[in-house]
Order: C-alpha cells, then sequence, then structure tokens
C-alpha cells in the first residue's frame, strides 16, 4: 500500500482511491497496491498513449512532470507494509535527506527504452566488480537488483558465495561483511550488508534455511538477454528516486 501525495492544488482521483483529492495537503491512499504496477499492453490503432503522467501535465494539474517514488524496507517478519509513497508533480523532501542527484536518461539501446541510467563502477569493498561501465534500468516493478552476469559471478567469488538452487538467491555459509557501492552520474550509492541482505526474520516468507545468508543481489544474465542490469526495489527501498520526463532525468537522495 502506498500513499499519493500532490503538488497540485486540485487533483481528480478515481473512485475506489479514498481521501479528499481537492485538498492540496492530504495524502491518498491506494488500499490494494500489493504488487507490481505495470501498464504494459497495446491500444488498437496506435503507435503511442499518453500516460497518466502527461494527461495530469496537459490538463494543467501538475507544472512539471516529476513522479517522487519513496519505499521502505518491510518491517519484520511482516509479508508486506503500508509505507511507501508516490508525489505526483514533484518530489518530497521529508522522505529523503540532502539533494538530489540528477542522473540523464541513458541513451544506450534498448536502455533508452526505460528509465535507464549509465552506470560508471561497481564495488564489492575493494573488489571491483564493474570496471568498464554499463547502462541499467531503474524499475520500482522489480523486486531485486540484477548485475550482469560477470559482476554477479565476481560477486559470488568475493563473497565465497552460491547461487541457491532452492530459491534462485544468492547464498552465503558466512556472512558478507562489505559494503556495495554502485556509481551512477556523479553519485556513489551505497549499500551495506543489512541493506543487500534478506533479513533473517523474513526466511519463513521466502522459505530460506536458517544458519545461512542470503542477498536481494541477483544475476541479471538470467533474467533477459537484451536488458541484464536492472535497479529494483531494494535498492530504491535505501535511495529515494524521482523520474523527471520534462528533462529526460532521473534523482536520487538517500531516503528517510
Amino acid at each position: 500500500m502506498a500513499l499519493v501525495r500532490s503538488k497540485a492544488p486540485s487533483i481528480r482521483t478515481p473512485s475506489p482511491w479514498v481521501g479528499s483529492p481537492s485538498n492540496p495537503s492530504t495524502s491518498v491512499v491506494l488500499p490494494a497496491l500489493a504488487a507490481s504496477l505495470d501498464m504494459t499492453g497495446t491500444v488498437s490503432g496506435v503507435t503511442t498513449v499518453p500516460t497518466f503522467m502527461d494527461n495530469l501535465k496537459s490538463a494543467g494539474t501538475i507544472s512539471t512532470e516529476v513522479l517522487g517514488v519513496h519505499f521502505a524496507p518491510i518491517s519484520g517478519s511482516d509479508a508486506s507494509d503500508s509505507n511507501g509513497a508516490l508525489t505526483l508533480g514533484g518530489t518530497d523532501s521529508t522522505l529523503y535527506t540532502g539533494t538530489l542527484t540528477w542522473v540523464p536518461k541513458s541513451t544506450v539501446s534498448p536502455y533508452s527504452l526505460y528509465w535507464g541510467v549509465d552506470v560508471g563502477t561497481i564495488t564489492y569493498g575493494s573488489t571491483t566488480l564493474l570496471a568498464s561501465g554499463d547502462s541499467a534500468i531503474v524499475d520500482t516493478g522489480t523486486t531485486l537488483i540484477y548485475l550482469p552476469i560477470a559482476a554477479y559471478n565476481k560477486f559470488l567469488s568475493a563473497t565465497g558465495g552460491s547461487t541457491d538452487s532452492s530459491s534462485g538467491l544468492a547464498m552465503f555459509t558466512t556472512k558478507p561483511t562489505q559494503t556495495i557501492t554502485i556509481h551512477i552520474g556523479t553519485g556513489a550509492f551505497t549499500l551495506t550488508p543489512a541493506q543487500y541482505l534478506v533479513p533473517t526474520a523474513q526466511y519463513d516468507n521466502f522459505g530460506l534455511t536458517t544458519g545461512k545468508y542470503y542477498s536481494w543481489i541477483n544475476n541479471g544474465g538470467l533474467f533477459q538477454a537484451l536488458v541484464n542490469f536492472i535497479i529494483g526495489q531494494k535498492f530504491l527501498e535505501n535511495y529515494y528516486s524521482a523520474y523527471d520526463t520534462t528533462n529526460s532525468r532521473i534523482g536520487f537522495a538517500t531516503a528517510v
């Protein structure tokens, strides 16, 4: 479940939503946002259609086509929590610290077809997992963080891990201790072991084995042949993200 926060003076919402759409200070609750919000599909007779944000901008409801997204990790052994927020027409500075680091959308195909960014390097402690740079999709609808296969294999080698045949997750007998840093644009975005490892309190939710350690980092080489690097929700739980269609860029800041 998530909250929708409008930067507009007035916004009309479909009837299933509750709240006061005419009050800009009111957060509007989506009562059943239990999975990825996917608007893929086709429309007969046309090649493109305006997005929801396009329509808000065209109607003058928002002045800038920016969507702010805030996730938070699930608490304890919960299977789901109501802890996300969407901001239409801007960002909510109460949900992040410091300033946003803005990164241009990637022009590299096929990442340019999505909210793609160009990544510089990835490191695990002092070990370089990705040295030459690559492109990635920033995807709120993907749970894990998928690295290119070469980077993923280096991660396993550096941590003494392997891919669990049951869950498909990276698994370790000894807990990894180093941070992972992903360089995007001018920003260095670090994940601690507490952030990239599955909390033991959630093992029962995924059928994982006690006494082992598992990671949200996974193998993008098995995900899709052309798109093999996806920055998903488990990264975005730690970094607030903003999607600026007007200026063709993505912003990141440390989430609170």
